[in-house]
């Protein structure tokens, strides 16, 4: 890891390591692209956030109440600022990046979702993210009203039923919903998803370098997430660093004794061991 690649995992860890309340969303998602955009400045961008949330008071005026307040802000980004979801190369990585989703207007639900909710918190609206499946959703939680943003689709107010044809959409068939698929995302759950989005986009794409970044980053804010100890030594064994990766599995191993793939993980080892290398894509 180069040094200013260094310097930003630091910052990174600095920024998750924060109490829930304290931890700044925006920050930590800037942190993550800035390992790729190793010159990123991020209190620049933050700034632009400042500034969204700025040009949406303006066009309020003197009205305060949350409904219509939401209901500019959603005007402003979507329609104005012409932030919108990037459904023909939506696993694109700069989808990813909130410098990117910022500077292109295109993103993927959850860091769309991000810059709601970061604009929405300047200006005092009880906004909170939804890690619903395969679909990330912001909800406004008002005293008398609660309901569900789609900020993929340009803010859209969705019903349950639009919710569970989504969930058909992703998984297939007539899928039932449940209440965990509506869980509250607290802000480390977020980072930890885009980090996982990343993780995903460079893994089909071979780029193991990159995935082991995104890997060793969720390693920062979930230290014990078994799946992805596992996916570090996978990753990397591939990337020719056998005695690292016989660690990270050897710890999987002890952390996850009964898991399903205790038999195929072990044999890797054996294999580490006597001086052997698995192939690409092994995983």
């Amino acid at each position: 890891m180069t040094a200013p690649a260094w310097s930003s995992r630091h910052e990174f860890a600095r920024e998750v390591d924060r109490p829930e309340e304290d931890l700044n969303l925006a920050r930590a998602a800037l942190l993550v692209a800035r390992e790729e955009y190793l010159q990123l400045p991020v209190d620049r961008y933050l700034v632009r956030l400042d500034v969204l949330a700025e040009e949406t008071r303006d066009r309020l005026g003197i009205e305060r109440a949350p409904s219509v307040v939401l209901a500019e802000a959603n005007n402003h980004l979507f329609l104005t600022r012409k932030l919108r979801g990037n459904r023909e190369h939506y696993h694109d990585p700069r989808n990813s990046f909130l410098n990117d989703v910022l500077d292109r207007g295109l993103g993927i639900p959850l860091t769309l979702g991000i810059v709601l909710l970061e604009v929405g918190w300047r200006l005092g609206l009880p906004l909170e993210g939804v890690n619903f499946p395969g679909h990330f959703m912001v909800r406004y939680r008002g005293d008398a009203l609660t309901f569900l943003i789609d900020p993929f689709h340009g803010g859209m107010i969705r019903t349950r039923k639009e919710m569970r044809e989504i969930m058909s959409r992703q998984r297939g068939g007539r899928p039932q919903l449940e209440p965990r698929h509506f869980k509250t995302a607290t802000r480390r759950d977020m980072v930890v998803r885009l980090l996982l989005n990343l993780k995903g986009i460079y893994h089909r794409a071979g780029d193991d370098t990159r995935a082991l970044a995104a890997v060793e980053r969720i390693l920062v804010v979930r230290p014990t997430a078994r799946v992805q100890i596992r996916d570090r030594g996978y990753l990397l064994a591939r990337l020719g660093r056998p005695d690292e990766a016989v660690t990270q599995l050897e710890t999987y191993l002890a952390f996850a004794p009964d898991a399903a793939d205790v038999g195929r993980v072990e044999a890797l080892v054996q294999e580490l061991r006597a001086g052997g290398k698995p192939l690409p894509g092994s995983s």
